[in-house]
């Protein structure tokens, strides 16, 4: 890998460091939830969450999951108001999911949608289960009707994130476009100027954001040809973990959840001086209750209806048998 090393950004804040998160405010939204899914379906381990067909469609008939153990990839349409695994294609039970070389069992955390694919978030292999393996995955997922899913490209971060115990290494994966980023003067903290995509060639069009449970720490990559990735810029949230991420493109606001480790609370945050800062910290929907929520997402705002906008979480826990819970933002 040619990423950046950790020396390389010591004058840079630590990207886990506390202190950010302030007192915190009512759920914007509905304060009531309600299952999502069909009890027992998933079971235990369901993480990430991502809305759309990975074409850049932001298609909000279409939420993708992933299983951190076995690692699997699910892709979700909605019946009636429960989210239910594609019938078609061979997604009814999902896909486990394989690195690149066809091996291993990709312990998957988070996931995304973004128009260069679907990217999956591992911490670890299971195969190999007391060694951090910290990872970005891409996947072709219109790959054929077969049961599981071999990387179609890989990027290795490990020796470039800090240390991690191998259950607690990356947890989330977002997306923000180039055209974002340099709208709004995000600075490239490797440079010491501003962010220039012509500076990382072959790198697509927007840097991956993967969160740390060891730190609450944002680090952001951009991803090229042949394995190579450098670190653009790391940032706090303020809290001790994160175990998901969501961009917002209509407002420019990145989302950071936390699970029952911070109470559910939720962190937004945009970019002030050229840096992603928490803007706001928001306390899980009423009633919600205290679960180990590892997944959220906002649906694109084309859903947004009579003045609201669902958005999902996955709870690894499972409880009651319910893996999936939704609720709503205003808009």
């Amino acid at each position: 890998m040619a990423g950046l090393g950790l020396g390389c950004l010591a004058a840079v804040p630590a990207a886990g460091a506390a202190g950010a998160r302030g007192p915190a405010a009512e759920w914007p939204g509905d304060a009531s939830v309600r299952t999502a899914d069909e009890k027992d379906f998933f079971g235990e381990n369901l993480s990430g969450l991502s809305f759309g067909s990975g074409d850049g469609s932001g298609d909000a008939g279409v939420l993708w999951a992933v299983k951190n153990g076995p690692g699997t990839l699910y892709r979700l349409v909605p019946d009636g108001e429960d989210w239910v695994p594609d019938p078609s294609g061979g997604w009814a039970d999902g896909k486990a999911l394989h690195y690149a070389d066809g091996g291993g069992d990709a312990d998957a955390e988070g996931v995304v949608a973004t128009p260069e694919g679907v990217f999956a978030a591992t911490e670890r292999d299971n195969d190999e289960e007391d060694e951090s393996s910290q990872r970005i995955l891409r996947f072709d997922t219109g790959s054929g009707s077969g049961d599981s899913l071999d990387a179609a490209e890989e990027w290795d971060l490990t020796a470039d994130l800090p240390d991690s115990e191998p259950n607690a290494g990356i947890e989330a994966i977002s997306w923000v476009p180039d055209a974002f980023l340099t709208a709004h003067g995000f600075k490239d903290q490797r440079t010491g100027g501003s962010y220039d995509p012509g500076g990382y060639p072959g790198h697509g069009g927007g840097l991956y954001l993967v969160g740390l449970e060891s730190t609450g720490g944002v680090y952001a990559y951009a991803l090229g040809e042949d394995g190579e990735a450098t670190r653009v810029a790391d940032f706090p949230t303020g809290f001790e973990a994160v175990m998901d991420l969501e961009f917002e493109p209509g407002t420019g606001r990145l989302w950071a959840a936390c699970d029952d480790t911070c109470d559910g609370q939720l962190a937004t945050l945009t970019v002030e001086d050229g840096a992603f800062t928490v803007d706001q910290v928001l306390d899980r929907p009423g009633d919600m209750p205290n679960l180990n929520n590892e997944g959220f997402a906002i649906a694109p705002a084309a859903a947004c209806a009579a003045g609201r906008l669902p958005v999902l979480w996955s709870d690894d826990g499972s409880e009651d048998g319910h893996a999936l819970r939704a609720g709503s933002l205003t808009c």
